[in-house]
Order: C-alpha cells, then structure tokens, then sequence
C-alpha cells in the first residue's frame, strides 16, 4: 500500500472532521473527508460553542466569519446560576451560533485550503496495515475504495470507525430522553436557563426572528428504542404535561431528541486509526461542551499528524494525542452526569442542589466550574520536571508590539507553525531555534503590557506553551523542548 489517495482519510465532514481537514491542509499534507450524507446538514443541534473553541477559531483567523455573536456571560452549572466572567476571558460560550454555519464556514476553509470533500460515501470496511489504511465506502457509483497513511473517524457517537477497529466504547445507557423541536408560528415564553417543574424541565430559546427552540424532558418517561426523532406531536404533547402549555398550533421545522448515554473510548489510537469528537465521546449536551471537545480534538491531532507524516518529528508524537486528549474527554463526561444530576434529579437530588448551592458561593469553586465547562483550564503536561506556572496552558490572547506593530498574540498562530516569543531580545535563545526555523516562526516581541513574568515560551501550533524562561539564556532545555515536539532541527549544507 505505497499509493495514497491523501495523506489522511477523515470518516465524517461535522465540524470535526472539517477542522480537522482545514488543520491538515493549513499545515502542508493531504486530507480527504469522506462523508455519509449527500449534503450538508440543514438542522443544528448545537446552537454555539464554547469560550476556549472562540481561541482555537481565532488563532486560525475564522472567529471573524461568524459575524457579529452574543457571548453569553452567565450560565449554569447543573440548573444553578454561574457568571462565566469571574474568570478572565470566560463566558458560557457564544449565543445562536447554529452549527450548520459552523460547518458551512470549516468547510469553506478546508477547501480553500485543498482538501477533498467527498459526500454520499458510507464507510463499509477498514483495513490497516504498517504502510497505511484502506477504507472501503458505498457511493452512488457503487463500492469505492480509499488509500491513506491515517484515518481519522470523526464519524459521531455510532462511529463506524470505530467499531471497525473494535475500540471499547464503554459507559452507561440512556436513563432519560430530551425532545427537541424547532418550530415557527407560535408564541411561546423563553427560558434560555432552563425551567424546572414538578413533572420535568424545558428550555425555550430563540432561533432568529421567527422561530424558536423547545426542548422538553419529562420526569417519567422512558427513552425510546429506536433512532427515529419524536413526531412533532409528540413533543408538543410533553411539553404541555410539563408546562402546561399549548404549541400544537405551531409548525414544526425539525425535531429530534437526545439522551443522557455516556460513553468513552477506551483508547483514541489502535495504530493508524484515530477517534475524535463523538466518535471518541458522547454526553448529555450542556454548555457546547461536545462540539468544543470535539474541535479541541482535532486542533491537538491535526499538527502532530502533519509532523509525523512529513518527517519533521518521531512517530511517539502521536502516543501524545490520547496521552493528552483522553482526560479532557474523561473530565467532560463526569461533569455533565454530575449536571445531569443536579439539573434533572428529582426531589431524591435536591439535597445535593443544596450542597453545591453553598459551594458556589466560594469563588474558588465558582472558578473551578467555570474552567472545567468552558474548558479554559485545560493543561497539558509537556514533560515531566518541566512544569512551571505557564507550561502546558495556553498561550495568552495579549497585545504585543513586533517592531512599530501592534498586533495580538494568536494573531501569530495563522501559520500553523510553533512559535518562539522572545520577549528579551536573548540572540542565544534566538539562535539556538535556528535548526527549526522551518517549523518554528521566531518572534522578537515586547509586551504592549510589560507584566509578564516570563522573558520567552516556545508554544506548540495548538496555542498550548511547551516551554518558557524567566530570564536569561537557557538554551539547553530549549533545545529539549524543541526536539520533543518539533523533531531534530535542520541540517545544514
């Protein structure tokens, strides 16, 4: 298997695998998306996304194709009121984003960028080996077959991929169900928090001018066996048990449902497959947190893909996708059972509302929650010993001045490449990243506010920093940093 029809084959074009393709692409090897529907997907389930997702699509340049958006400043934590703001830069994420545009602006991108999407494609068979993958996909022309060095599925919570290379999805069932519907011709009252009565809970939200979104969980009732979405009906008959009020006069655009089944791939890479999104993990939707996880994915594998394909750095690079990656899915599935709980239980629950009613008046919890949610605290561990107060968090959106120019610091993560920030004008430090220059842009930069307490950080293309010095030349753990994820530094001729 030596002839590649693109360097990677990612199963599903959701915003996963549609970002993941735009990150390959940004970064020079081939992608091809392959996906089952034959056009894109009209409805939207999720309606925004969160505050640590509007870094990742700023730090490529798309946070301003989404036009104007409402952050929505106070949230939840399980039903319980939350300021987002008490932690800098956090919100609950941005209000009315649906993800159809969300989709149509990644799409966009990837194929400015060159990537192949290939619609009406279901995959049927996977077969990999040491030199590369084969898929095999029904397609209108009948059966095709596909060659690529990886393959990525981002094919969602029934992931084909998935099952294929049978990699464990454990977790708990569906105990309850939420109906949804989007409907227009009806006046109904908005409760964007969420209302909670006696038999269940609704969330109202507005979709534009002219319709609305209803979601209904009704204490009681079980959730259905089969994939098929509520009738229109069936949906306005609950919400009427659970308010008691009348939509049935209202026409109904989509509905569908979801539930609380909590699921968690056992491992994120057999070899040359890899999960992410919803093929990796599934949850009860709350505070965009499955398609900020799933983006969050794919902006950690997309580099560290490219890399290795190109050469440029060792093949363990890829162990640190899982390494990385598999305790935020972890973390993200805890928190919305532990809200689920707290938001749908019954009087049975209300002495754990009370319990962390008092904990929320500390700030310290307040920040934890807020972090946790909106994923703004997020750390990697970059290398054991190497653990300052900045390593593995992200890079800070703050102003700093290049020359006589004035520009934000993930303005300078355009380029998909590593960055090194010299904030001391150190010619050692400067010098010794010369052998990567090809992978690592190197920026001598003065902070337009001179607080920071560092005098340099090398960061990864995902925003995440792998290094910093407090001053003073130290070019010998540069040097380590730089090879760990960069590979060996040029040779010169």
């Amino acid at each position: 298997m030596h002839e590649y029809d693109a360097d990677v084959v990612i199963v599903g074009a959701g915003p996963s695998g549609l970002m993941l393709a735009a990150e390959l692409r940004l970064a020079g090897v081939s992608a091809l998306v392959i996906e089952r529907l034959t056009e894109p997907m009209r409805q939207s389930r999720a309606l925004g996304f969160s505050a640590r997702t509007m870094e990742e699509f700023g730090q490529r340049g798309l946070l301003s194709e989404f036009g104007d958006m409402g952050i929505i400043p106070i949230g939840h934590f399980g039903g319980i009121m939350l300021d987002y703001r008490i932690v800098e830069g956090g919100s609950f994420g941005v209000r009315g984003v649906p993800q159809s545009l969300t989709e149509e602006i990644l799409a966009t991108r990837a194929g400015e960028l060159g990537a192949v999407i290939l619609r009406g494609h279901e995959v049927t068979g996977l077969v990999a080996d040491e030199t590369g993958v084969e898929v095999s996909a029904s397609a209108p022309g009948g059966e095709r077959v596909f060659h690529g060095r990886y393959v990525v599925g981002c094919d969602g919570g029934r992931s084909t991929v998935r099952k294929l290379v049978g990699i464990d999805f454990p977790g708990t069932d569906a105990t309850i169900e939420m109906k949804l519907v989007d409907v227009t011709g009806c006046e109904v009252r908005l409760r964007p928090a969420g209302e909670l009565t006696e038999k269940g809970m609704v969330v109202v939200l507005p979709l534009g001018r002219d319709a609305t979104r209803v979601v209904v969980f009704e204490r009681g009732a079980a959730p259905r066996t089969t994939a098929e979405p509520p009738s229109f009906a069936e949906v306005a008959d609950s919400f009427q048990r659970v308010t008691g009020e009348d939509i049935h006069h209202g026409t109904p655009l989509w509905t569908s449902f979801f539930t609380d089944s909590s699921r968690h791939a056992a491992e994120y890479r057999r070899g040359r497959v890899f999960l992410a999104g919803d093929a990796a993990h599934t949850h009860l939707p709350i505070g965009a947190q499955g398609i900020s996880a799933g983006l969050g994915d794919v902006v950690n594998l997309g580099w560290k893909l490219a890399a290795v394909i190109k050469g440029t750095a060792p093949q363990d690079l890829l162990d640190t996708y899982h390494a990385e990656r598999y305790p935020v899915g972890s973390r993200v599935v805890a928190n919305t059972l532990v809200q689920r709980t707290l938001y749908l239980g019954g009087t049975e629950a209300q002495p754990l509302r009370d319990v962390f009613g008092e904990l929320m008046q500390y700030d310290v919890v307040r920040r934890h929650l807020v972090g946790l949610v909106a994923g703004l605290d997020i750390r990697y561990e970059m290398a054991p010993g190497d653990q300052g107060p900045l390593v593995g968090k992200r890079l800070a959106n703050e102003d700093l001045l290049i020359g006589d120019r004035k520009l934000e610091a993930h303005e300078l993560l355009r380029s998909g490449q590593g960055l090194l920030l010299d904030f001391s004008d150190d010619a050692t430090i400067r010098q010794t990243a010369v052998g990567w220059r090809n992978r690592v842009d190197i920026i001598t930069a003065t902070r337009h506010d001179p607080g920071g307490i560092m005098s340099g950080m090398l960061v990864r293309p995902d925003g995440y920093i792998a290094w910093t010095y407090p001053g003073g030349a130290d070019a010998e753990s540069l040097d380590v940093a730089l090879a760990r994820w960069f590979g060996p530094p040029l040779r010169e001729h």
